[in-house]
C-alpha cells in the first residue's frame, strides 16, 4: 500500500483484492505480533479433528465456503440445512467429491441430533438468506452449537441478544473477507485518532456487486460511518449502487468473468477547491476471499470453545487481532 503523488496534488490509495493477489495487508507492529510458532500450534490444534457444517451448500457463497472447508483439511459434516423447496428441488449436492445431504426445515431437528452425536465438536457456518438469519440463530442457540453467522440482514440486535442470552459461542460479522475487514478497521482507527480531519471535503461513494444483490453494501455503509467521523457530510442514501452490466464493465472496470461475483468499492474525497483529492478502492473478484476468511473465523471460534474463554460473541476484528490465520 503506497501513497503516490499525481498532478494537482492528487493522492490515490488503491486497494485491489482478487483471488490471485491480496495487495492490502494489515501491518502490525512487531511488539504486538503473536509468536508465529504459537499461531501455527493453535491452528494445527483447531484443524485436527474439527467438524464444520455449512448451511446452505446450495447457495454460491455456502458452496464456496464448503469447498474452502475441505481445502483446509477440515471435516465437512455431510448435512446442510436449507429451505424445504430447495431440499426437494435440488436433492443432494456434492462438495469436492463429498456427498452432502440437504435437510429441509421439517427434518432439521432430527438431523441436528444425529449430527451432534456423530460430530460432537461441530461448528456451524451460516450463509443462507437474510429472512432466515434470526430463526436459524435461535435454532443453533437452542441446540447449543457454536456458529459463524456470515449471512447479512435480519434483526441484528435480536441476533446478538439471542446469542448472548443463550451463552453460545459465535462469530457474527457481515463482512468475512479478512483484508477488507482490516481496511475497515484502518478507516475506523483513523476516524478515532483524527476526527474531523477531512472537514469540508466532498465525498462520493460507488459500489458495484453482482446484479442479484439488491441491498446497498454493508461494507460501504460501515466505511461511510468512519468517513462521517472524519468530517465528511455524507448520507448512506447517497451511496451509488451499480448493478447494470454496462456500467460495471465501463465505469467500474469489472472483469466480465467476475460479473456474477464481485465487490468493487470506490470512495473519492475532494477538497472544496478541487485541488486535492484522495481515493480509496477495494475491489474483489469472486468469493474465495470471503470463504477463506470464514474458515479462519471457524478455526478461531473452535479455539475459543476449547479454551472456554469468558467472551463468547466475537466479530472479524477479534479474528484479525488473534493473528492465528492461515
Amino acid at each position: 500500500m503506497q501513497w503516490s503523488a499525481l498532478p494537482l496534488h492528487v493522492h490515490r490509495l488503491n486497494v485491489r483484492l482478487t483471488q490471485a493477489n491480496d495487495a492490502f495487508q494489515l501491518r502490525k507492529s512487531r511488539r504486538h505480533r503473536p509468536c508465529r510458532g504459537l499461531q501455527q500450534s493453535a491452528l494445527a490444534m483447531a484443524v485436527d479433528g474439527q467438524h464444520i457444517m455449512v448451511n446452505a451448500c446450495t447457495g454460491k457463497m455456502g458452496h464456496a465456503t464448503a469447498e474452502a472447508v475441505v481445502r483446509a483439511g477440515l471435516s465437512l459434516v455431510p448435512y446442510s440445512f436449507t429451505g424445504s423447496s430447495e431440499a426437494v428441488a435440488v436433492g443432494n449436492v456434492g462438495v469436492e467429491g463429498i456427498p452432502v445431504e440437504l435437510v429441509g426445515p421439517e427434518r432439521r431437528q432430527q438431523a441436528m441430533e444425529q449430527a451432534k452425536h456423530e460430530y460432537p465438536n461441530m461448528i456451524i457456518i451460516d450463509f443462507t438468506l437474510p429472512m432466515a438469519v434470526n430463526d436459524n440463530a435461535v435454532f443453533y442457540c437452542q441446540n447449543k452449537i457454536p456458529f459463524v453467522m456470515g449471512t447479512t440482514g435480519g434483526d441484528r440486535h435480536k441476533l446478538l441478544q439471542d446469542t448472548k442470552d443463550a451463552g453460545v459461542y459465535a462469530v457474527i460479522a457481515p463482512q468475512m473477507g479478512k483484508q477488507v475487514v482490516a481496511f475497515q478497521a484502518m478507516m475506523e482507527m483513523m476516524a478515532q485518532e483524527f476526527p474531523g480531519a477531512f472537514s469540508g471535503y466532498n465525498l462520493s461513494v460507488t459500489e458495484s456487486h453482482q446484479r442479484t444483490k439488491a441491498d446497498t453494501s454493508g461494507t460501504a455503509k460501515a466505511v461511510v460511518g468512519s468517513l462521517q467521523r472524519l468530517g465528511l457530510d455524507f448520507s448512506e442514501s447517497e451511496i451509488k449502487k451499480i448493478r447494470e452490466k454496462g456500467a460495471q464493465l465501463d465505469q467500474m472496470h469489472v472483469p466480465e468473468n467476475a460479473l456474477d461475483g464481485h465487490a468493487f468499492h470506490t470512495y473519492a474525497l475532494t477538497s472544496p477547491d478541487g485541488s486535492v483529492s484522495f481515493e480509496f478502492q477495494h475491489n474483489v473478484c469472486g468469493r474465495q476471499i470471503y470463504a477463506e476468511g470464514t474458515v479462519d473465523a471457524a478455526l478461531f471460534l473452535a479455539k475459543q470453545v476449547h479454551d472456554k474463554t469468558e467472551q463468547r460473541i466475537f466479530n472479524m476484528i477479534d479474528v484479525l487481532k488473534a493473528g492465528a490465520m492461515r
